[in-house]
């Protein structure tokens, strides 16, 4: 199951604005059942029924067919096949998707649907019932509000810029009655759940509105991460001790920035990659569990196969997107596993640093986690008692990655970025 968030609130509040910019930001799913409504509400007009008669529309349902699909990176309603996107937008259809939202046949008829879509995705989803009927355990339940007299000037300006010719007053009139129709209705009433926050949008900007929930979003997140057992942290540390005894005894290990190393799971160490035992470099000083990836076919082998997954390390294959591999490791991070990644993805031959691929700033930006940098440092050619450096930077939050939208380019900038602090804490080490 995916994070849900649900945004409620009266029309006009800014919950559609703020859901789209949301979704496209954390990459989430944008739910839309507004729309699903106004699909319905505009079938009902075309065939002529009155979009307030149980008996005239919950006929018609059996031949509806409603989808939610993205074309070319925006969201468009689809309905019995048609894209009906800007045709349910009208003030019309508008008053007609909040009488059949009142009939409990037509929430029945798309109950199922929102929350199959739910179950399946993180998502972001508004409308007026969601955290209180919808998605009653929601992870974050938003109420968002605003004047009357703001959400009709939004209204209006939004409709004017489409070159429809509408009044003010007129606006104004129909967002009170469907405040009162809403509020007032038998079934799924408009009202505020219990544990929703309020936010009143009357004199905030998209932006402040966006960050303010995006930070309750944050904090639901790391609340699903779950704390790793205390036998198993136990048996870690013990192995950890076994393992580094040897490493200590071959190399001369020196390890710098300590004071940046996380004091507990769920986050990401990224480190510049030169040999198969650089995980091993990393976690001998790294306290909390880690698991790590490991390309697919040492897998193959049936003693490392063991030794590796004993570790909790996994397979990826490094030929393309591996998205299973992301997904086991959003999974470690949930279960509050550290995740050591190396974001160029093979071993350096010649010690230079690599291009990072997108998977480790998907994976950061995905679960909201910061991202630890790490500089392995040393002699091209290794030999008994060769000196090794280790040192770890100051964390990288979700904020500085600086990712909005999950597009390629973002992920990759954020890679970028990632390598290069990577790459600082490599500097001025002699070698």
């Amino acid at each position: 199951m995916g994070l849900n968030c649900a945004l409620d609130g009266p029309s006009g509040a800014g919950k559609s604005t703020i859901a789209k910019t949301l979704a496209q930001r954390l990459g989430y799913v944008y739910v839309d059942t507004g729309a699903l409504y106004r699909s319905i509400g505009l079938y009902a007009v075309r065939n002529g029924a009155a979009a307030d008669s149980a008996e005239a529309v919950v006929p018609l349902l059996k031949d509806i067919s409603v989808e939610l699909k993205y074309i070319d990176g925006a969201q468009r309603v689809i309905l019995n096949g048609e894209d009906v996107s800007d045709q349910i937008r009208t003030p019309e259809i508008s008053m007609a998707a909040s009488n059949v939202s009142a009939i409990p046949a037509v929430r029945e008829f798309l109950l199922g649907l929102q929350r199959d879509i739910a179950a399946k995705n993180d998502i972001i989803m508004d409308g007026r019932d969601i955290g209180t009927v919808i998605l009653p355990n929601a992870d974050v339940k938003v109420f968002m509000t605003a004047s009357a007299e703001e959400r009709a000037r939004r209204r209006y300006d939004e409709l004017v810029a489409k070159g429809q010719t509408v009044v003010y007053e007129d606006i104004l009139k129909d967002i009170n009655l469907r405040d009162y129709n809403d509020s007032h209705r038998e079934t799924a009433p408009l009202k505020k759940a219990a544990d929703a926050v309020e936010i009143d949008t009357t004199n905030m900007s998209v932006d402040e509105v966006v960050d303010k929930i995006e930070t309750l979003i944050d904090a639901a997140k790391r609340k699903t991460f779950k704390v790793i057992p205390f036998y198993r942290r136990a048996f870690y540390a013990v192995l950890r001790f076994i393992v580094a005894i040897p490493f200590y005894i071959a190399f001369n290990i020196k390890y710098e920035g300590t004071e940046n190393l996380p004091k507990s799971g769920s986050v990401i160490l990224a480190g510049n990659h030169q040999t198969w035992f650089d995980p091993i470099l990393i976690a001998i000083r790294v306290k909390y569990i880690s698991s790590f990836m490991a390309k697919a076919e040492l897998f193959d082998i049936p003693v490392l196969n063991l030794a590796i997954k004993l570790v909790h390390g996994f397979p990826t294959r490094r030929s393309a997107t591996d998205v299973s591999s992301l997904s086991r490791a959003e999974s470690y991070i949930k279960k509050g596993y550290n995740l050591t990644i190396f974001p160029e993805g093979t071993r350096s031959k010649d010690g230079k640093i690599g291009r990072a691929r997108s998977g480790v700033a998907f994976i950061a930006s995905k679960c909201g986690v910061p991202v630890y940098p790490v500089g392995i440092s040393f002699k091209r050619h290794l030999h008994f008692r060769s000196k090794i450096t280790v040192r770890f930077g100051k964390p990288l939050s979700p904020e500085e990655l600086k990712i909005t939208s999950m597009s390629k380019t973002e992920l990759r900038e954020a890679g970028e970025r990632i390598m290069s602090t990577i790459a600082g804490l490599l500097e001025d080490n002699g070698y």
